[in-house]
């Protein structure tokens, strides 16, 4: 008898529900329920809309029940570092502060006081960032004592949603690693690190890694419903879940391109070489225990501010044509300089980074979108450059996955400016990947590698080659 999973994914900009089937050995997907997810004010701090998430997971499901589809899992994967902290009633002590908040401004700093940088990376062989969530962290217990007192659980975003389905808490092991408070060689929450930072350790969970059955639905939602079934832990962090999904996984590069662009290759140890801490690359956990061995750029959000900056005038495929249509502007901005984290206009971020560095300064919408898609396209080569030095050796292609891959002017850019082949696809990586992780805890897929094969022939996959042209 068919299985049938339901991959929640949610990004920063939106969610959904996506059912996925095995069919003849093919992976079938079908969009179930859709919704919006964005940052909003709250009081003094930038916060997700975590109750509302919920409820349209919800709706999703209900959307399952309309159709006439009982699926027989359910896994939830959503960006990493967020979390929500509970009370001995189980009830949130402050809102779902997001990580574009500058309330960790200066943390890293005071963190630095108390454990080097050198240690920290050394431990965790996580890359840093000053949103990372021991900066939150830290910074609740400085700011607001009172509310770290009274924190008996920290659960992050996916793990907060899985609670609230069946009323287990547990911490899943690809996105917990991504708190910089996972010890990266004992894989278990670092102990003596949370005791000299005066952070209450008994707050952290077991952690569970992917393909664990947490169990099922909470009785209440079984009656709204009209079905039980089971939570399945994917990769909870959607860059775990994505890179799940690259089809080949010998001597390549990938590139998860979404809001984020996250650049690098899987290993089966962690990096904590200086030069990687140097380089300011990550080890993030993956599934079956490997490691993601990457690094985070600002990636596709600089597009997408632009875009809302233009009032939505444009949509992406008629900037992508713009910039086609400017090809003779150049002008490089650091994608990974601070100012394009959360600024208040982003055009005016770039248009003064490129006065500021004596550029040309970009004015129409295609001038702005190119100047954009070079910067990442010279980004992402910089960041190969340096992966091959590390591991010393040449990577020949590179795995283009998520929703950025259908962005043709940048697949062609990354081409021409790494002189690599570039295989861009599958689109739906991070909704695949989960999909794989419960198919496999269900007996449904035998392992990681036959879930690979599987994907391989059930989605498209276009293949760039290098010109003539390339972007300095």
């Amino acid at each position: 008898m068919t299985k049938y999973s339901i991959a929640v994914d949610i990004g920063a900009s939106s969610g959904r529900l996506i059912l996925g089937y095995l069919e003849n050995e093919f992976l079938k997907l079908e969009e179930i329920h859709r919704f919006e997810n964005k940052i909003v004010k709250k009081g003094n701090f930038f916060c997700w809309e975590a109750d509302k998430l919920f409820q349209e997971i919800i709706n999703g499901l209900k959307k399952c029940r309309e159709q006439g589809i009982k699926p027989d899992s359910i896994g939830i994967d959503t960006w990493a570092v967020d979390f929500v902290l509970l009370d001995e009633n189980d009830q949130p002590l402050t809102e779902a502060v997001a990580y574009r908040d500058p309330r960790t401004d200066g943390m890293m700093e005071e963190v630095f006081k108390l454990f080097s940088k050198e240690r920290l990376y050394l431990e965790t062989g996580i890359q840093f960032q000053k949103f990372n969530t021991i900066y939150q962290l830290y910074s609740i217990k400085k700011n607001n004592p009172d509310i770290f007192k009274k924190a008996k659980s920290f659960l992050m975003i996916p793990d907060y949603f899985n609670f609230l389905l069946t009323g287990k808490k547990a911490n899943e092991y690809t996105n917990a690693t991504s708190t910089q408070l996972v010890n990266a060689f004992t894989k278990k929450w670092d102990r003596p690190l949370l005791d000299i930072l005066g952070i209450n350790k008994e707050m952290f969970h077991e952690i569970k890694t992917p393909r664990t059955v947490l169990g099922t639905l909470r009785e209440e939602l079984v009656s709204e419903l009209g079905f039980n079934l089971e939570v399945i832990l994917p990769a909870t962090h959607d860059t775990g879940s994505a890179v799940i999904a690259v089809p080949e996984q010998d001597e390549t590069i990938y590139i998860s391109s979404g809001t984020w662009s996250l650049i690098g290759t899987e290993n089966y140890f962690p990096i904590c070489v200086t030069k990687a801490l140097e380089y300011n690359f990550t080890n993030e956990g993956g599934i079956d225990y490997q490691y993601r061995f990457l690094k985070n750029i600002m990636g596709l959000w600089m597009i997408q501010e632009v875009k809302r900056m233009y009032n939505d005038e444009y949509s992406f495929a008629r900037l992508v044509e713009l910039a086609k249509e400017a090809k003779d502007f150049k002008a490089i901005v650091n994608v990974n300089d601070d100012r394009f984290l959360k600024p208040d206009h982003m055009i005016e971020a770039i248009q003064n980074y490129c006065i500021q560095t004596g550029q040309p300064v970009p004015s129409t919408p295609g001038e702005v979108a190119k100047c954009v898609f070079d910067s990442l396209a010279v980004s992402y080569q910089e960041a190969i450059s340096q992966i091959e030095e590390i591991f010393e050796k040449k990577f020949e292609k590179i795995n283009v996955i998520g929703g950025g891959c259908q962005n043709e002017i940048l697949n062609q850019l990354i081409a021409d400016v790494t002189h690599k082949e570039v295989y861009a696809g599958p689109v739906e990586a991070t909704a695949i990947g989960n999909i794989a992780a419960q198919l496999m805890a269900l007996g449904e897929i035998k392992d990681v590698k036959e879930a690979r094969a599987i994907i391989n022939h059930s989605f498209e996959v276009k293949k760039y080659t290098p010109s003539h042209k390339v972007v300095s």
